[in-house]
């Protein structure tokens, strides 16, 4: 009887174990087109009973997986996903600029204004007038739109970064949540497979959003690093990541399952939040400054021509823009001279002349110099004295002269009398290479509500205008954009310019350790990094200018952030726009005979200078992805145009070959992985006769125990 009953137990092993294969047949088959299925098998062991043979068991029932594979797919479903939301979020950037060869795009609206005011200088006229200045209106205007999408670019980046993280930790929590299962039927000897490909499943999707490591545990379930090696999910649990949107940089942090938060920048550099991460850093700021560097150099010049030239008949006031700093600070660093006229709003003629020379007083600069009325006696003036000197002189003509939280105002009282401003033809006034108008923006064509001149003409022994005491925070970050570290400097008690530039390149709390500040000299302060690609930006800035309510970071143009709000700023002067006669195209003749013409109504010589400002030699700081140099405002726009057409083409080339990448890396898993038809019919016929094998010798042995019964007689 023990050798029927050891039949038995054979035959249905065999019976159990074939019906679990016949399963396994039956799951795979069932799910051939299920996405992310892996195909699994029945791992088959002998049974013994001391030295004898006990039929089969199933040992395990294993997925066919090759972790080589599925972490190069991992890898490649990253890139791919990183790649697409650069591309995606380019491609729509480009968009905004416009193809430069086409009539509405940025680079085509500069063109038109040297163009309309090209035919101004041929044709003089109000309707020409007109276009000219409706031509600048359309280029300013259409940068600053341009400058709030690419914001709105990065805010809708910022926001699906944050959308993204969530998901990242709703993904640890259920990977970890599956680990637990998976773990607890590994010890009951269930099937995990179901478990093992939904958690699968759950990394792939993990991979599209961040780059990650992925290792098989001991209990059948993963380890979950970032590629530093930072623990997402592991034995212990689920991490959690935090994001910071804010500005001036997106931030990460992550908490671990002991409850200990640490910053988590630059540790995601793939999936769709490294590409998010990378649009809103790096890429979009590029793009912002970039537009910032182009606009800012156009009204530059155009500026600068438009200050040296005069309406007809000329404004009974003038008022600048502001400058950032105190009165005296501004005057010591100008040199040479200039002519301040009062001019016959009916004949034109010269009726009174201030002339100020800047370069009698002695050092460098000049500390003192004079003012004489009508060609009158010379009185002499310093920095601290100017505006009273200044006042004291124009009285006699009528005018009066004012400086109000950095903006310098003229007026002429007389009602007949309107304001002209010529330098002096041999050695014209100037500081940080600008003349006396167009420092002032007294005469300007292009006005901001912001501080866009950042040459200030401030010397190292200047005084600072910064109380001791009040505080400034920069973040550091690498040239990926991940945050390298913030530093709050405080303005020293020294009070100058040096003392300033000295505690903000401070090792210990200003930008020592990553780079420093210089002053040139045009009053201008540069960051210079000791890594190439560090930038820095302004995290927050206490400081306020004792005499014009300025802080540091938009008195110097600090962090790329900072210059391009300001830039968006441009308009057309509002008196210009309302009444485009109010262009500044005659030149002032000083020369001309007591009674006579100073200005001509039909003269546009200035009209034919603003047409040539294309072609004006300008120096241009560096800025993301376009390195400093000396250019033609029209040959730096094509730069420009370059620069963001190649980034738009680089990022769609790379989207392609990224999802090509990812296409093959799939494919190769997935002929691994996933279930054939031809395989599983082959596997269905085995154990379909493993099947009937068993069930026969059960049959047998049947057969043999009724033959035994029998012959007994019972």
């Amino acid at each position: 009887m023990s050798s029927i009953n050891s039949i038995l137990g054979n035959a249905s092993s065999g019976l159990q174990t074939a019906q679990t294969g016949l399963t396994v047949v039956s799951d795979n088959v069932a799910n051939v087109n299920t996405t992310g299925y892996v195909r699994k098998v029945v791992d088959q062991t002998s049974l013994t009973a001391g030295t004898q043979g006990a039929g089969v068991t199933v040992a395990d029932i294993k997925r066919i997986t090759n972790t080589y594979l599925e972490s190069a797919s991992y890898s490649a479903n990253a890139s791919s996903s990183a790649a697409s939301a650069v591309a995606g979020s380019m491609d729509q950037a480009e968009t905004l600029f416009g193809d430069p060869s086409a009539t509405g795009s940025l680079f085509s609206n500069l063109d038109s204004v040297f163009s309309a005011f090209s035919t101004l200088a041929a044709n003089p006229s109000s309707t020409a007038n007109a276009a000219a200045v409706s031509t600048v209106s359309q280029f300013f205007n259409q940068s600053s739109s341009i400058s709030s999408s690419l914001q709105a670019l990065g805010t809708q980046a910022s926001q699906q970064i944050g959308t993204d993280v969530g998901t990242v930790n709703s993904l640890l929590k259920q990977i970890d949540a599956l680990n637990k299962t998976i773990s607890q039927g590994s010890v009951t000897g269930a099937d995990i497979t179901g478990s093992q490909n939904q958690q699968s499943q759950l990394v792939t999707q993990l991979s599209s959003l961040m780059d990650v490591k992925v290792s098989q545990n001991s209990q059948g379930g993963v380890t979950v690093l970032s590629t530093d090696g930072t623990s997402l999910v592991g034995q212990s649990g689920a991490s959690q990541l935090t994001y910071t949107g804010s500005n001036p940089t997106s931030t990460l942090s992550i908490t671990n399952t002991a409850g200990t938060t640490s910053s988590f920048d630059g540790k995601i550099s793939s999936g769709e939040i490294g590409g998010l991460l990378q649009l809103n850093n790096v890429d979009l700021p590029a793009l912002s400054s970039q537009l910032a560097s182009l606009t800012s150099g156009a009204a530059t010049e155009l500026n600068a021509i438009h200050n040296a030239y005069s309406s007809v008949p000329p404004p009974t006031t003038m008022t600048g823009e502001s400058t950032g700093i105190d009165l005296p600070s501004a005057i010591s660093g100008f040199s040479g001279k200039t002519t301040i006229a009062l001019v016959n709003t009916s004949t034109e003629a010269v009726d009174h002349t201030v002339a100020i020379n800047f370069a009698t007083g002695s050092g460098t600069p000049p500390t003192a110099g004079t003012i004489s009325v009508d060609g009158g006696a010379a009185v002499s003036f310093t920095g601290a004295n100017f505006l009273t000197t200044l006042n004291s002189a124009m009285s006699s003509t009528g005018a009066t002269a004012s400086y109000t939280n950095g903006v310098l105002s003229l007026a002429s009282n007389s009602a007949t009398d309107g304001i002209a401003i010529q330098d002096d033809a041999t050695t014209p006034a100037t500081n940080a290479g600008e003349g006396f108008s167009q420092f002032f923006g007294l005469n300007n064509l292009v006005s901001s509500a912001a501080t866009t001149n950042y040459n200030t003409g401030l010397s190292a022994t200047d005084p600072s205008g910064y109380p001791a005491g009040q505080t400034l925070t920069l973040r550091l970050s690498t040239a990926a954009g991940a945050k390298l570290q913030d530093v709050t400097v405080t303005t020293p008690a020294g009070g100058t310019m040096a003392d300033l530039v000295t505690a903000l390149n401070s090792n210990s709390s200003g930008v020592g350790t990553y780079g420093s500040f210089s002053l040139d000299g045009n009053g201008a302060l540069t960051f210079t990094p000791n890594t190439p690609g560090t930038s820095l930006s302004v995290v927050a800035d206490n400081t306020a200018n004792t005499a014009t309510g300025t802080s540091v970071s938009q008195l110097f143009g600090i962090g790329a952030a900072t210059r391009s709000s300001a830039a968006a700023t441009y308009t057309v002067r509002s008196d210009i726009a309302a009444d485009p006669g109010n262009l500044a195209v005659a030149k002032l003749d000083l020369s001309a005979a007591a009674g006579t013409a100073a200005l001509a109504s039909g003269d546009a010589s200035g009209a034919d200078a603003l047409g040539q400002a294309g072609l004006a030699s300008l120096k241009f700081p560096a800025v993301s992805g376009v390195s400093a140099q000396t250019s033609t405002l029209s040959n730096y726009a094509a730069t420009i145009s370059s620069v963001i057409g190649n980034k738009a083409a680089a990022a769609d080339s790379a989207k392609t070959a990224a999802a090509t990448v990812s296409t093959n890396a799939t494919s190769q898993l997935s002929s691994v992985e996933s279930v054939s038809i031809d395989q599983e019919l082959i596997n269905l016929t085995t154990y379909q006769q493993a099947y009937n094998a068993s069930a026969r010798m059960v049959q047998a042995a049947n057969d043999l125990y009724t033959t035994l019964l029998g012959m007994t007689g019972n």
